[in-house]
């Protein structure tokens, strides 16, 4: 017989969060990353980089990509990214209260 504890409302609303926080995180990592490459960094062995960026890339460009789609480049930089974490945050506040109560 498997026993499934009980998740209280203040126990989810801050597993949503952390999810929040955490992907938070990963968008400003992922643009860090990318723009220390950009101005010509490289590493001599890059196989663990490469790993990273593309795990970072798949992770986040499917929800940045939506703001792409609205948001022009303005000259070489894509502020893009700057909506998406508004976005998130305001989003994610508002779910977090709501499961809440």
């Amino acid at each position: 017989m498997i026993v499934i504890a009980a998740s209280t409302r203040s126990d989810i609303s801050d597993y949503v969060a952390a999810l929040v926080e955490v992907y938070t995180l990963i968008i400003i990592v992922y643009i860090v990353s990318t723009m220390i490459l950009s101005f010509g960094v490289r590493i001599p062995y890059h196989r663990w980089s490469d790993a990273l960026l593309s795990f970072l890339g798949d992770v986040t460009n499917p929800y940045l990509n939506l703001f792409r789609r609205f948001i022009p480049m303005v000259g070489p930089l894509d502020l893009s990214p700057i909506a998406a974490i508004l976005v998130l945050q305001v989003v994610g506040t508002v779910v977090v209260n709501l499961v809440r109560g």
